[in-house]
């Protein structure tokens, strides 16, 4: 399609797709994603019209980037921010959207562990990102099991994490107002108004399916008693 003055209209810049990823990068799928942590989040959250709840696309500063350095993190949040803009770039672009993201997370692999911690630290500080944090399962990837970086200046400072009483370890993000806990190698988001898990979206499908199974089995038994009282009254006056 041409405008007016007979000009094609410039196309969109569109960041290219990211590397596949290694074998071994199935952990990020396994803590993240399987569990359904997106629709969890998404839920908490809500303004799904400007909060953008990605991953395993490019972070750049703007177009004219050299994409080499570029990193896609496991997983991505900003607020204020524009969903539609992100899809159609395939990716974050800063300059575009007019702020960093809020918050990015890695989840150890054998193959991206010195990366999590090195590079993509400098980069992710390099971007403004506020909050930047690590999940290993084991510990031994990382070296924590749980690790997060708060933007202080130009650079990240180490965010304190606790042990529970339980074992678990758990810090706080300013960035989302969650607690984010390391618990038996599995990851959990607290809310710390009530110090318990945000709604599971999965948890709220499984009781309204429990609570919709219980309704219809309650009425099959009314309609079911119903017809026996039919019945026996039928019996009465036939007698």
């Amino acid at each position: 399609m041409t405008t007016r003055t007979g000009h094609q209209p410039a196309a969109r810049f569109r960041l290219p797709a990211p590397p596949r990823k290694e074998p071994d990068e199935v952990t990020a799928y396994h803590q993240i994603y399987r569990p359904g942590h997106p629709e969890d989040l998404d839920i908490h959250f809500g303004q799904t019209e400007t909060t953008i709840i990605g991953a395993d696309l490019w972070i750049v500063a703007n177009p004219e980037q050299d994409k080499s350095r570029a990193k896609h993190p496991d997983l991505m949040i900003a607020f204020n921010a524009d969903p539609e803009a992100y899809r159609l770039s395939n990716g974050y672009i800063v300059s575009e959207q007019g702020k960093p993201p809020d918050f990015v997370m890695e989840v150890a692999s054998p193959s991206t562990a010195a990366a999590d911690v090195g590079e993509k630290r400098d980069y992710y500080a390099e971007m403004g990102i506020p909050e930047y944090w690590r999940f290993d399962e084991t510990g031994q990837f990382h070296g924590q099991r749980l690790a997060g970086d708060r933007l202080v200046g130009d650079s990240y400072v180490s965010i304190p994490v606790m042990e529970t009483a339980q074992g678990a370890l758990e810090g706080y993000s300013e960035a989302l107002n969650l607690i984010l806990r390391w618990d038996q190698g599995r990851l959990a988001w607290i809310d710390p108004a009530t110090g318990t898990p945000i709604a599971s979206h999965r948890r709220t499908l499984e009781e309204r399916n429990r609570e919709r199974a219980g309704r219809e089995q309650a009425e099959e038994r009314a309609r079911q008693l119903e017809e026996e009282l039919r019945r026996l009254r039928e019996d009465i006056g036939n007698q």
